[in-house]
């Protein structure tokens, strides 16, 4: 891993330079463009990942929402420059919490994986808590058309 956008495809840091806008401005409406169809997203307190890109959206959009005073302090990327992990801070209900997205892309720089960790326990279980209040009763479903379109593709 290196600390810069030393051997980073283009695609790639076009791709990063979008989501940090997209990020900075709080509006993700630009994110179906830079995710992948079979990109699959793994949540700190789910053990199976949520497949497709309309469960990658549906999370993203929602933790945006969902998390205070967010803001990103390092990048890191692998050597060769198809993932990068990226460090933050953010708040939720008053707990603050610490984390990172793993985030690998495609040559064309599509995101295909993003995975989240998050620290302490009481900062997960505040996100995790408030991401079942806003989406618990739509991610079954959306797992289950993520899941039944990679099948199909299969």
């Amino acid at each position: 891993m290196t600390n810069a956008t030393l051997s980073r495809p283009p695609a790639i840091a076009e791709s990063l330079k979008r989501w940090h806008a997209m990020i900075a401005m709080r509006d993700l409406s630009g994110l179906p463009a830079i995710v992948h169809a079979e990109a699959v997203f793994r949540s700190p307190m789910a053990h199976k990942p949520y497949p497709g890109r309309e469960a990658v959206l549906l999370i993203l959009n929602t933790v945006m929402g969902v998390f205070e005073n967010f803001k990103y302090h390092r990048e890191l990327a692998t050597d060769d420059g198809l993932s990068v992990v990226l460090e933050f801070s953010a708040e939720v209900n008053g707990r603050e919490l610490k984390g990172i997205d793993l985030v690998r892309f495609d040559e064309q720089g599509l995101i295909r994986e993003f995975e989240v960790m998050v620290r302490p326990m009481s900062g997960l279980q505040a996100l995790g808590e408030e991401m079942a209040r806003r989406v618990g009763q739509q991610l079954p479903a959306v797992q289950a058309a993520g899941a039944a379109a990679a099948a199909r593709r299969g």
